[in-house]
């Protein structure tokens, strides 16, 4: 998890989730829930079916049955309604698999509901099971988990094939109601009610690595995808969510007559903005006289450094050429792993990642410079600037420390020097 410097551009993730197969996740543990009933279909249009481990497809009809671990797909035009045990509802989008891996809804606190996600689309509406145990009511998807805070809302995992420019492979959740935590690569982001969360499939896809870049981060979005379309039961769905709270307590308290169950408090936010820009004006730049690389390296880095710290988007910007292209290379247990940026993803990672950070502090304890091959004290174009950096704080409320090697090739244009290739690599 650092920013390495390039300075919270870049993050080194401890774990990160990967694509597997449908039954992989729980292959290797003993699942107790395999088998038990999870929900009923409540609605359904056009061709849904339920396939177990190892048996045949099933069409699901209404008030057919769905059981744990059983794999849930719609097809492209079609899609279906389940009502889990809890009164909690999972609407499956045309073109969408999930499984149900774990469900429990016994009016306990151990109750627990844990649904994977492959592809496309579900709107869950939270059942008591969001109010006895928030904390296993979850959605694993290829490369997020999200929990809820008594929550409607729409995981979405977008495939490679339908991502684009504006909208990158990945998972997406959208709130109707409630709150969601997205918990991605080593982040994560408090979703509220009309929000969008977004958080990057790495690349390449299916690769476990501890590091990866700052881009892979989850974030909120701008605005609702235009991929989030209504479903055809969706006014049914708006009303049963409206009702629904009242409804889940109606049914704890008939299973605890005379005593309302205990619910859990809310969990305290998650993301920690840092402190921002109540700083004195930047100072203008120091004028080097001669060719003197360690200065210009120097006066290079400060300027960055100060930068960050104060969500100057405008100086990082003016630090890097357009074409500049940025490169992080990390080890791991699986090797060496190395990924770019180009100037617009390097600013956009780097302000996303200081958002995280409290109590962020860093040190440079070195720093070496020298003229770039082919250069000379009279022609002084390109100067190599190496620095290592020692970097700690608190990232989304957990501590943390690394350490990077950061190596720049800084180019002299109309007087202004700019870094035309930037590199970091985690010691």
């Amino acid at each position: 998890m650092p920013i390495s410097q390039f300075k919270h551009l870049v993050l080194i993730v401890l774990t990160l989730a990967c694509t597997s197969p449908a039954w992989a996740a729980s292959a290797t543990e003993i699942n107790a829930d395999t088998g038990k009933p999870f929900a009923t279909v409540w609605r359904v249009r056009g061709d849904a079916f339920a396939t177990g481990k190892y048996g045949a497809p099933r069409r699901l009809k209404e008030g057919g049955a769905v059981h744990v671990g059983e794999l849930v797909r719609a097809a492209p035009d079609s899609e279906a309604v389940l009502k889990a045990a809890d009164g909690g509802i999972v609407a499956v989008r045309p073109g969408t698999e999930f499984i149900p891996e774990r469900f429990a809804a016994e009016g306990k606190p151990s109750d627990r509901q844990v649904l994977r996600l492959i592809s496309g689309s579900l709107r869950v509406i939270t059942g008591w099971i969001g109010l006895l145990n928030r904390n296993e009511h979850k959605v694993i998807t290829p490369t997020a988990t999200i929990g809820i805070r008594g929550t409607d809302h729409e995981p979405y995992v977008l495939p490679a094939e339908m991502a684009n420019s504006t909208y990158r492979q990945g998972t997406y959740d959208k709130v109707n109601r409630g709150t969601t935590l997205l918990d991605a690569n080593g982040g994560i982001v408090e979703i509220d009610s009309g929000k969008v969360g977004f958080a990057r499939a790495p690349s390449p896809p299916g690769v476990r690595s501890r590091a990866l870049m700052t881009v892979l981060l989850p974030v909120l979005l701008a605005r609702v995808p235009d991929f989030y379309v209504p479903g055809s039961f969706e006014q049914e769905l708006d009303r049963y969510s409206q009702n629904i709270d009242a409804a889940n307590l109606k049914q704890l308290e008939s299973r605890h007559p005379g005593n309302r169950p205990a619910t859990q408090a809310a969990a305290p936010a998650a993301m920690v903005p840092a402190a921002t820009n109540a700083l004195a004006p930047e100072p203008a730049p120091v004028a080097i006289v001669g060719c003197p690389p360690a200065t210009i390296g120097e006066a290079w880095l400060g300027r960055f450094d100060r930068a960050i710290i104060r969500h100057d988007v405008k100086t990082i910007l003016a630090l890097f050429a357009p074409e500049v292209v940025a490169k992080a290379t990390v080890r791991s247990g699986n090797g060496i792993t190395t990924l770019e940026f180009n100037r617009d993803e390097l600013v956009d990672s780097t302000l996303k990642s200081i958002a995280s950070l409290k109590d962020y502090s860093q040190r440079r304890v070195s720093l070496e410079a020298k003229l770039a091959a082919g250069e000379n004290e009279a022609t002084c174009r390109q100067v190599v600037v190496k620095s290592i950096a020692i970097e700690q704080g608190l990232m989304n409320g957990r501590p943390y420390r690394f350490e990077a090697l950061e190596e720049y090739l800084l180019e002299q244009r109309n007087g202004e020097w700019l870094a035309i290739t930037a590199q970091t690599t985690q010691r």
